[in-house]
């Protein structure tokens, strides 16, 4: 089978912050995958607590690099932006415009690294006014990952609109889900996430 390596690179929710089985939706998309169809996965969770679009962009390219050695399959998945999108001082704490140059640049240089990408939007939260700062950012999200050739799950609207994790996100820390939420946005991920992990490797 092929050496598929995937480093899951983002915020919160990509650590599964909240989830009392301890996998979020990252851990069950890469148990899922391993062993199917010839699929021999090594994933990595990079997720890190209140971390913005900004501070990824600073840190992600060292650590995949650790874990994405030449003569393997590698790829990562990014997530990020609610970070972005929260208020404090008055404003949020990455402008818009800066976090779509932030993605776009992670995204530039995971191709001249030869590793494929994927991208998960960002979820919502229990904060109405943050949510519509979120839903925007999604909106432009999509539209550079578009411009890049790169697939963009988005999963902001389904999750407004699924009770399950709004109800759990209110009755947890107003972010954060339990497990049930995030087996809901893994459901949501999965069928992208599914072709994605199954196509052939970048040739480099």
């Amino acid at each position: 089978m092929d050496d598929v390596r995937v480093c899951f690179v983002g915020d919160s929710f990509v650590a599964g912050v909240g989830d009392s089985e301890f996998l979020g939706w990252a851990g069950r998309l890469a148990a899922g995958a391993q062993g199917s169809r010839g699929v021999a996965l090594t994933a990595y969770n990079l997720g890190v607590r209140r971390e913005t679009s900004s501070d990824i962009r600073a840190r992600w390219r060292a650590e995949c690099a650790a874990r994405l050695p030449q003569g393997c399959d590698g790829r990562v998945v990014f997530s990020f932006g609610s970070n972005d999108t929260t208020v404090e001082s008055g404003a949020p704490r990455v402008d818009p415009d800066d976090s779509v140059e932030n993605l776009a640049a992670v995204l530039r240089k995971c191709a001249a690294s030869g590793w494929r990408a994927l991208v998960v939007g960002p979820p919502p939260m229990a904060d109405v006014e943050q949510n519509e700062r979120t839903a925007r950012l999604d909106r432009r999200f999509a539209d550079v990952c578009a411009s890049a050739g790169v697939e963009y799950i988005r999963i902001f609207d389904a999750l407004v609109a699924d009770a399950v994790w709004m109800e759990e996100v209110r009755t947890g820390d107003g972010a954060h889900p339990d497990s049930a939420g995030y087996r809901a946005l893994a459901d949501l991920v999965r069928p992208g996430w599914g072709r994605w992990i199954r196509t052939a490797p970048v040739v480099q």
